[in-house]
């Protein structure tokens, strides 16, 4: 179908519009999440997507290629390559580390270097070279450079100059200076880096890439403009027809490559003409980085990365000497901690990230992005045909946006008259009560009868009436459907067979409104049954009857829409009568509580548990499943009893937060919360909720820095320090005054092996984590997303001691 020449006008205007701010590219010398060096064994590298440890994996070519591991094994938000190294900043963007790709022949693994670490200065635009590294300081721009063939600090530092992007070349470096918009360059080939920067001098820039000898970006009209060394025709840029035909860009020694916007096409010009190649047309890129000679894209099909080009093909023809053979697909973009408003979000970006923050889709605006298939082949081929272009996808929608929106209208056109031939938009119909709910409150009675109220639901009769429905929609299926999304309805036979009539010998704990027992269901699956008392069993029935039926519909409402691996699965559920049951999996190794404070965990190596590193890793899981209730969920929830006991270990000791019958929806940002009552547990309860009666999530927050403590001393919340006698005294008031003086040593747990050199760096993070999350005021506590990232640093410190020291100084991986 033709657009006419109006609607394409119209779609180049919203373009512009959108590309104020400078699209994504990616080069040899920037860092995005794919790099590559081309040393002595071209090595491609990327951070692998849909696993919650954001890794790096690499292949190296030659000798029949190789995955080559990389360690350590833990999160990165962005990877650059240069000529026989590569560096990557960890996710959190307070460490900086690099490999060198030419000490490794034949096997083995990529052991890292680290060359910088800093917990208040965080870097980003990571830009690697030959012989330079470079990155930005967040928030102020200001940018240091590290010589990789030195041992001392950094050897270029930017002043006042203020970059808002860089990229590294061979010998130079250049930036966009935020308050212009003009490039400055520098480094050790000073005489590529003014003649660069001279050439630009005049020129607004909204991004740059750097290759060999030469830098191409685009300008503020967003049309592409290369300048330096001209010997292979790498800065003669090819025609372009309107701006932002073209967007990512990789420059190598002697040619230059661009994605169009249009299809997601590699073209490239210099070079001799010898990096177009014929195995990727008809291919859709998201992502493009450039060797020296040779070139490779993330497709958009699937993730999957193919490389071509002299440097990487050596002549060879075939179909496999393309393809990359990643064990995992690749991230098309970082995962951030972001809601990503902008642009909005990538399809499947919660399979990609695997539930821990969002890919963001790149600017401008409305540009196609990739669906990811639910399980991607180890080895994925080259497509047989092309994908619909980028173009036709744009003319689709358009044609449906004007479909759908014409119907649209004349629904509403005809809804408006119905509207007013029934008067119901003037108050005159009334709302049959089976489709208007009757809601009764105290005091509301009018001589027996139930009076309606228009004023807004609370907050609990929200989670009520949620879980109501919920009930209602599984009792309209079979009660054997075992749909793995759908709790499973119940009969009370069923689960006292399963309990021995509920036996004494079955007890294993006690919930939020009942008792829970170990069962085992007819088809021989483990359960726990949580039973809510019955009336006989309760002395002020009418309160206990209340109080267990909000518990019970509100852990129903949760649960039925949570699936995270680290919170505990509802299976299903039970209510008959006055009965109200909930069917869980079976946890095998119990709660987290009974390890740290149970009779049988007295001697030294009497648990599992009695190691640092399983205790981070315990907390790391506790704060994933509650950092998804804050920041996945929809609507997000307030677990309001976060407590040891509450967080369970299954078979694998893997830790899953349990008990959502205190929880409840979060409130609207920037609104307080006032529920009916404080809620939690003595301890753990967050003391501004307690005294003020304001619910956020930062409530959570502070129950969890008590079962830092907990971890970290071995203490119960309330204990006495002398068991026999004496005051009980508070865990926190306990342990934050040691924590602040620098004595965490002291209150450590004697039954833990006193922590190695990298244990007790990992343990004062955790500490003072700990201390941040029980501050008095909820705004002086760290968020979820912050609590994770500090232990997951912390458990990647625990674990380097088995994988050589991480040296905590500058490297050189450049021989002089």
């Amino acid at each position: 179908m033709k657009i006419p020449a109006n609607a394409t006008a119209a779609i180049i205007s919203v373009l512009f519009v959108f590309s104020i701010i400078a699209p994504s590219s990616y080069a040899l010398g920037s860092g995005t999440t794919l790099a590559v060096t081309d040393a002595s064994s071209a090595t491609v590298c990327g951070i692998v997507a849909a696993s919650q440890t954001r890794r790096i994996q690499c292949y190296r070519r030659g000798s029949g290629g190789a995955i080559i591991p990389v360690f350590p094994d833990v999160s990165f938000s962005s990877i650059s390559g240069g000529r026989s190294y590569f560096c990557a900043l960890r996710s959190g963007n307070y460490s900086l580390l690099c490999w060198n790709t030419t000490t490794t022949t034949n096997a083995a693994t990529f052991e890292s270097k680290r060359l910088y670490n800093n917990d208040t200065v965080l870097f980003e635009n990571l830009a690697v070279g030959d012989s330079q590294v470079c990155a930005t300081v967040v928030g102020t721009g200001t940018a240091s450079c590290w010589r990789t063939g030195r041992r001392k600090g950094s050897d270029f530092s930017s002043g006042s100059d203020r970059f808002a992007s860089i990229s590294s070349g061979s010998g130079f470096s250049c930036g966009i200076l935020k308050e212009s918009s003009r490039i400055r360059c520098w480094g050790s080939n000073a005489s590529v880096a003014d003649s660069i920067e001279s050439e630009f001098r005049n020129v607004s820039m909204l991004s740059i890439v750097a290759g060999g000898s030469h830098l191409c970006g685009l300008n503020s009209t967003g049309f592409l403009v290369c300048k330096g060394s001209n010997s292979f025709g790498q800065i003669e840029v090819p025609h372009q027809g309107v701006a932002f035909e073209y967007s990512g860009l990789a420059l190598g020694d002697s040619h230059s490559c661009a994605i169009r916007r249009s299809n997601g096409s590699v073209f490239c010009w210099g070079g001799n003409g010898i990096f177009n190649d014929n195995f990727t047309k008809g291919v859709s890129f998201e992502v493009i980085v450039s060797g020296s000679d040779f070139i490779c894209g993330l497709t958009t099909r699937n993730f999957s990365v193919l490389c071509w080009g002299p440097g990487w093909s050596n002549g060879s023809d075939s179909d496999s000497d393309v393809v990359v053979p990643f064990l995992s697909p690749i991230l098309p973009g970082p995962c951030v901690q972001s809601s990503c408003s902008e642009c909005g979000i990538y399809p499947q970006s919660q399979y990609l990230c695997s539930g821990f923050g969002n890919i963001c889709k790149p600017k401008p605006c409305g540009a196609q992005v990739p669906v990811m298939p639910a399980r991607p082949p180890a080895v994925v081929p080259l497509p047989a045909a092309a994908p619909s272009s980028r173009s036709k996808t744009l003319t689709t929608g358009l044609l449906a946006f004007a479909i759908v929106g014409s119907v649209g209208a004349i629904a509403g056109v005809c809804t408006l008259l119905y509207c007013l031939w029934n008067g119901v938009c003037l108050g005159k119909k009334k709302i049959h009560n089976s489709v208007q709910p009757t809601i009764t409150r105290g005091g509301s009675s009018n001589n027996g009868r139930a009076v309606q109220s228009n004023s807004p639901l609370s907050r609990s009769m929200t989670v009520r009436r949620q879980g109501s429905r919920i009930m209602r929609r599984q009792r309209s299926g079979t009660s054997s459907a075992k749909h793995p999304d759908k709790p499973e309805e119940f009969t009370l036979a069923d689960l006292s067979a399963a309990t021995n009539n509920f036996s004494p010998e079955n007890k294993i704990g006690a919930g939020s409104f009942g008792i829970v027992y170990r069962g085992k269901l007819a088809d021989g699956r483990e359960v726990a049954i949580k039973r809510g008392e019955t009336e006989s069993e309760t002395g002020n029935k009418m309160k206990k009857f209340q109080e267990k039926e909000s518990a019970f519909e509100s852990e129903l409402a949760s649960l039925s829409r949570l699936h995270h691996k680290h919170l505990v699965r509802l299976v299903g559920f039970c209510e008959e009568k006055d009965e109200k049951l909930l069917v869980y999996e079976y946890m095998k190794n119990g709660a987290l509580y009974d390890h740290l404070h149970g009779k049988n965990n007295v001697d030294k190596n009497s648990s599992v548990l009695n190691s640092w590193r399983m205790r981070i890793k315990i907390a790391l899981d506790a704060s994933r499943g509650i950092e998804y209730l804050h920041n996945y969920a929809v609507p997000s929830i307030i677990h309001r009893d976060i407590k040891s006991s509450n967080i369970l270990i299954d078979a694998t000791w893997t830790a899953r937060v349990s008990d959502f019958g205190l929880s409840l929806m979060s409130p609207e940002p920037d609104t307080d919360f006032r529920p009916t009552k404080a809620a939690g547990t003595v301890g753990y309860i967050d003391p501004e909720s307690y005294g003020l009666n304001v619910l956020t999530t930062k409530s959570d927050v502070y129950g969890l820095g008590v079962v830092l403590l907990e971890l970290l001393t071995g203490k119960r919340a309330i204990f006495k320090i002398d068991e026999t006698s004496g005051t009980p005294v508070s865990l926190v008031d306990f342990a934050v005054p040691a924590i602040k003086v620098g004595e965490l040593a002291k209150i450590l747990d004697p039954r833990v092996a006193p922590p190695e050199l990298n244990e007790m760096e990992a343990l004062e993070l955790v500490a003072y984590t700990a201390m941040h999350c029980v501050n008095l005021e909820g705004k002086d506590r760290p968020t979820m997303a912050d609590i994770v990232a500090n232990l997951e640093r912390a458990l990647s410190l625990c674990e380097s001691s088995s994988h050589g020291s991480i040296s905590s100084g500058t490297i050189s991986v450049v021989s002089d």
